[in-house]
């Protein structure tokens, strides 16, 4: 590069004026969520996508997908999902109960999600032992007792009855609204629940959810 000072006749040109960037546009963070139900799921975090999407679309972008596959199908149509989105997902989160499913598949997910993952896309097992009812039901009560999941929902359909939010029902589409003021003691129960959890894999660890990961990473738009 030249250092003798510029001559005065090329001071004015525009194309010795200094460069101005323009301002980048920053591109929302891309979440897909995929479940192994087709109502309960898809209607509890679709209507947290709703709210997100509405409220900060230029933050963040939630892809919710109601698969009715299990385990380890769930698995593989996710990332057969990333693959072919323009989008490019940050994280992805595979939700699915444990119900009765074998211990090889439960596990299996949980495996697979962590092998797939890279710096670009984090894959997520969320999974519930033995179903998404024990997230609902912490959101009142903690539960550490080994309850086959008729009991949990049943726990779930006194507790709310208890605090007159009607009975639950597996269809149910105002969910997400109807547990939002209890979610702090949810996410606080869960995690307890984790830490009893810790050395379990998980087809052990009943009772036991991962929902409050998701739910805190998220937690940041829904506060606001």
């Amino acid at each position: 590069m030249s250092l003798k000072p510029l001559k005065k006749s090329d001071l004015g040109k525009s194309w010795m004026k200094a460069r101005r960037d323009r301002p980048k546009r920053i591109q929302p963070e891309y979440h897909l969520i995929i479940t192994e139900g087709t109502k309960t799921e898809p209607a509890y975090f679709g209507a947290m996508r709703d709210a997100l999407n509405r409220t900060f679309p230029n933050r963040i972008q939630l892809d919710v997908i109601g698969a009715g596959n299990n385990t380890l199908h769930l698995f593989q149509k996710a990332e057969q999902r990333v693959h072919a989105s323009a989008n490019g997902y940050r994280h992805v989160w595979i939700v699915y109960d444990t119900d009765e499913f074998p211990a090889e598949h439960i596990n299996g997910t949980a495996r697979l999600c962590e092998k797939a993952s890279t710096e670009e896309t984090t894959y997520h097992a969320v999974w519930s032992n033995q179903c998404i009812e024990v997230w609902f039901l912490l959101h009142f009560v903690f539960l550490q007792s080994d309850i086959h999941r008729k009991a949990v929902v049943e726990k779930l359909t006194n507790a709310m009855e208890a605090q007159g939010l009607g009975t639950y029902e597996k269809n149910r589409t105002d969910m997400y609204q109807t547990l939002l003021p209890f979610l702090d003691t949810a996410l606080m129960y869960a995690k307890r629940l984790d830490e009893k959890n810790a050395v379990r894999l998980p087809s052990d660890a009943a009772p036991g959810t991962k929902v409050y990961v998701l739910i805190e990473k998220l937690k940041p738009y829904l506060d606001g």
